[in-house]
């Protein structure tokens, strides 16, 4: 549930210092030192609702469960990581496995900390990521061609498919642009999907800042923004030391220290928030007195593969949703009054899950 994040930047840009924060573990060895993530570190996180805690007072639930959104944090990549420099290439295969991938850029100007490229410049670093990920894309379409020709050869038609994916991807790859620049077809979508590009996924741009350029960015950030906008991409501004410092805090400090810096909720939420606009993902609950509980499905899911997400026996022998919007639930006090309002409908097969559905499902066993 949730969603798996891979997490890339340079050496020494706040990367691990901010997964240790977001999953509060010391797991990464987050020293001022180029390489020092040696091993991928994967820490998974509760995503922050409100709304479950809501439900869960209206429903008396003894248990509140909030889906979970998962970090993949792999060591500094360098210039020529593709090629074996530094430790990032081996990791690269990591992050194949994820659904989007942040680029932790520095935006922050500190003589303590040294910078692998010797000097604070998020859209060089960005261009260095972003090729380093490419050239490891082109190295991997190119082994693959001897192996689609041979097939395709033997008629094959599905080998004739994946070829022209790779053709079509390597024709951006070689001109310098990633391979989510592709125009894909709706039918061609899971075909695309199975390439595991590194460069299709969709991107997170994350602004590391000093702490005073928190609430609103700098100069270095705004460059970022600019950049993201143009791509289509995510971009949040997150302070690497402030969200370490929050993660050791009690909630009630916690709280207290976000006033004193005037910042709403802590840069995690903004994280998740960003993820979920990027990869078109919704929540929908189910509450009872046992558990509130929420889960992650993407926009468009349909109710039977949403019971799915919770056991795949739902799905196979769904019957009916019993469906309550979460702003109907809250003003009318729980399933009840719901019912009694009339505003618990009965959805079948059909029906598209929407954000904040409070759903219980009936199926036969």
């Amino acid at each position: 549930m949730g969603f798996k994040c891979g997490i890339v930047g340079l050496p020494n840009v706040g990367k691990s210092t901010l997964f240790n924060a977001l999953t509060e573990t010391a797991a990464a060895a987050a020293a001022n030192y180029p390489f020092c993530t040696i091993e991928p570190n994967v820490g998974e996180v509760p995503v922050p609702d409100t709304r479950l805690d809501t439900l869960a007072r209206i429903a008396k639930s003894a248990e509140t469960i909030p889906t979970r959104l998962t970090f993949v944090d792999i060591a500094g990549l360098v210039r020529g990581a593709s090629k074996g420099e530094g430790l990032g290439n081996q990791f690269l295969a990591v992050i194949r496995e994820v659904d989007a991938i942040a680029y932790v850029l520095r935006c922050v100007e500190d003589d303590d900390i040294i910078h692998v490229e010797g000097r604070v410049d998020p859209i060089a670093d960005a261009e260095t990521i972003e090729t380093e990920l490419m050239l490891a894309d082109l190295d991997s379409l190119e082994k693959r061609i001897p192996t689609l020709e041979r097939r395709v050869r033997g008629q094959d038609k599905e080998a004739k498919k994946a070829l022209e994916l790779v053709e079509r991807s390597l024709v951006l790859l070689r001109e310098g642009k990633p391979a989510r620049m592709a125009q894909i077809s709706d039918e061609e979508r899971a075909a695309f999907k199975a390439l595991n590009l590194l460069t299709a996924k969709p991107v997170l741009y994350v602004c590391n800042v000093d702490e005073g350029s928190a609430a609103t960015g700098n100069a270095h950030s705004a460059r970022v923004a600019e950049r993201a906008k143009a791509e289509g991409a995510g971009c949040v501004i997150i302070s690497a030391k402030i969200e370490s410092e929050l993660a050791e805090l009690s909630p009630d400090e916690r709280k207290a220290y976000l006033a004193e810096l005037g910042l709403p909720e802590p840069g995690l939420n903004r994280l998740i928030r960003e993820g979920y606009k990027l990869l078109g993902l919704i929540t929908y609950f189910t509450a009872g007195p046992k558990e509130a509980r929420a889960w992650t499905v993407t926009e468009g899911t349909r109710a039977p593969q949403a019971a799915g997400v919770i056991h795949t026996d739902f799905e196979k022998g769904f019957i009916r949703a019993e469906t309550i919007p979460y702003a109907d639930y809250v003003a009318l006090g729980g399933e009840a009054g719901a019912r009694d309002a009339g505003k618990l409908r009965l959805e079948g097969k059909d029906y598209v899950v929407k954000d904040g559905d409070v759903l219980h499902f009936r199926f036969a066993n």
